[in-house]
């Protein structure tokens, strides 16, 4: 039976959490594990993952990454499973979504699912994340605007050969994940909604909203991103 790992990268994620993990652990297996890398959390949130009880999660305190990338990296780092799961520490799993996932991971390297947009609230903003970002595969049209949605990802543990360690100036991990993939292997994006993706003022990532970042900036994090591409292991 093939081991499932959920990668969490936590940060004062106190207010969601409780309610992303019940989501998860009802679709998990005994065999299965939830790895979740904290990054010195100030709020209540590891002593609300301690609550659970659950020996399925495996928690990682005290990390001094000041980086949700690195922290994911670390989590990826402790994974053991056949098969990784990317969560973030405040949306919603729809039922069966790991199971739907896992069938598509048969033939794929890469999965990433649909998502509502919900607010806080869970009241849905937009139907369909690819609807709003235009999503789906392609290289260069990923590496000019990235669709690739961390937190709706599911990939075969071996893209971490080629995928790991991040670039040292990696600003967000999905894109050099998609890119990868992109690269090396085979994605695919499922045109099913299988997450509720909350978006509220604590979010770390400029998903579903216009990037900030001067144009120059832009261009040389992409420039960036290209070269590291080439240099990297396959």
């Amino acid at each position: 039976m093939k081991k499932i790992s959920v990668c969490i990268a936590t940060y004062n994620g106190s207010l969601y959490l409780k309610n992303q993990l019940n989501s998860i652990l009802i679709q998990l297996s005994d065999i299965d594990e939830i790895i979740i890398s904290d990054d010195s959390s100030t709020d209540d949130t590891i002593e609300i993952i301690k609550s659970i009880r659950d020996s399925r999660i495996k928690l990682y305190e005290n990390q001094k990454f000041q980086s949700p990338v690195f922290n994911f990296e670390n989590a990826l780092n402790k994974a053991t499973g056949d098969f990784i799961f990317l969560c973030d520490q405040d949306d919603i799993w729809l039922p069966d979504k790991v199971k739907i996932m896992i069938s598509y991971l048969q033939k794929y390297d890469l999965v990433v699912s649909d998502c509502k947009v919900v607010d806080s609230n869970l009241n849905i903003i937009y139907d369909s994340f690819f609807a709003l970002m235009h999503s789906g595969r392609g290289f260069w049209k990923n590496f000019f605007k990235n669709t690739y949605l961390g937190c709706c990802m599911a990939f075969r543990k071996e893209i971490l050969n080629y995928v790991l360690p991040f670039p040292p100036q990696l600003a967000m991990h999905d894109i050099w994940i998609g890119l990868s993939v992109e690269k090396n292997g085979h994605s695919f994006f499922l045109k099913k909604p299988l997450s509720l993706y909350r978006r509220h003022e604590n979010n770390a990532s400029f998903a579903s909203e216009r990037s900030k970042n001067p144009l120059l900036y832009r261009i040389r994090y992409r420039l960036y991103i290209m070269k590291s591409l080439l240099s990297s292991r396959k």
